[in-house]
């Protein structure tokens, strides 16, 4: 580890096989915890070059405990995290709502680092027990149509970072790799990321695989499409604005989409919104990212995915498929 952080001190960049080797090394234990947090906080002062981004990626699935779902045509609605918005929990409840509209979901999350609700902390406290077990996972996609893989189950090699994470509290370049690691290796994501740079990353990297994606970014700084400015897009196909326009919408303010200062919070708008008592804002800007989801899949245009997600929304689908997947995992 000396040599990697004299080499990242003098401002040089890891190879792909440099930074795949330096992750499963601390997954193997052979770093303490300083030289662990001392290599995180190079790349909170500097950019992630895309070779180091890759290697880190490739580290983490192969390590993983994979979901054997491949039978499935999933989507990972998944936002890096790490804009420091402190908004509700779009894109989980974006997922039940894709979930609702027949679309399959594998959902992947975890507790909130660097954000007072992460995915894992508003779906435990609604009440869902995680779990690793496969049948578990086909059961739920078959019934609820959408399963949560709670990252810290399938990615052992994590359990030396999580604790320097949490004692960190600010977003590390693990926040960029989490839309990248989802176990199930599902063949299309919607991602949302923190900053352009790294969308423009994401695109790159996902261009070379065989995934169908749509990576997103708000230009006033949301991981998500957030429907208070103009959003870029990175998909297959194309690179373009989208706009509240785009989904036949109104602008609407940040306060709009303000999460609370607690899980709890979090989780009484999350049930409120599923329950079609949201306000016109916070169903919008669900539906607006269900609907890109339900779009990426599917093939339809995104007019008409914002419609689907809608009438999954409004027409109780999103709930019907939260509760289900709260009474399989209990």
């Amino acid at each position: 580890m000396k040599n990697i952080l004299n080499k990242l001190i003098n401002h040089e960049q890891l190879t792909k096989e440099q930074a795949k080797m330096v992750l499963i090394n601390i997954s193997e234990g052979n770093y303490n915890q300083s030289q662990i947090a001392a290599f995180m906080t190079v790349y909170m002062m500097r950019s992630i070059g895309i070779e180091e981004l890759e290697g880190f990626r490739d580290a983490l699935l192969e390590l993983c405990i994979p979901v054997d779902v491949n039978n499935y045509n999933t989507i990972d609605l998944c936002g890096t995290g790490g804009d420091g918005k402190n908004t509700f929990n779009i894109s989980t409840l974006a997922s039940f709502i894709t979930a609702g509209a027949g679309v399959h979901v594998t959902k992947h999350g975890n507790y909130g680092v660097s954000s007072i609700s992460g995915s894992s902390n508003v779906m435990e406290h609604l009440g869902i027990k995680f779990s690793n077990n496969n049948d578990h996972h086909k059961r739920c996609l078959d019934e609820a149509g959408i399963c949560v893989l709670h990252a810290p189950l399938f990615h052992p090699a994590m359990k030396n970072v999580a604790p320097i994470r949490r004692e960190l509290g600010v977003k590390t370049f693990f926040n960029m790799l989490g839309p990248m690691v989802n176990p199930a290796f599902p063949k299309n994501q919607l991602v949302g990321v923190f900053n352009l740079e790294l969308a423009r990353m994401y695109g790159y990297l996902y261009q070379k695989g065989t995934k169908n994606f749509a990576v997103i970014h708000a230009m006033d700084g949301y991981d998500e499409i957030s429907l208070t400015g103009a959003t870029k897009m990175i998909s297959r196909n194309t690179e373009t604005m989208l706009t509240p326009e785009s989904f036949s919408v109104k602008q609407i303010l940040q306060s709009d989409i303000y999460g609370g200062e607690t899980v709890a919070d979090s989780a009484f708008i999350f049930s409120e919104i599923l329950n079609g008592n949201g306000t016109e804002s916070q169903n919008n800007v669900v539906c607006a990212n269900a609907g890109l989801a339900i779009a990426t899949v599917t093939g339809c245009t995104i007019n008409e995915g914002f419609e689907k997600a809608q009438e999954s929304l409004l027409g109780g689908k999103g709930l019907n498929a939260l509760k289900k997947l709260i009474a399989l995992s209990n």
